[in-house]
């Protein structure tokens, strides 16, 4: 009813090896999104500043 399972046929399985190089592109799109965030903040402080610079005076 059920197939026996073999030693060679247990040894034949497809295992994923472990990558050996990191992800560039991952690191790409990572760095991409800090660097526009990091954009988006600074923008927001400097909108802050000018806004209660020009509130004060």
């Amino acid at each position: 009813m059920f197939p026996i399972m073999t030693q060679e046929t247990a040894s034949e399985a497809d295992v994923p090896a472990p990558r050996q190089r990191p992800d560039l592109l991952g690191i790409a799109y990572l760095g991409t999104i800090g660097i526009v965030m990091l954009a988006w903040i600074c923008g927001l402080v400097w909108a802050a500043i000018a806004f209660f610079s020009w509130l004060v005076s």
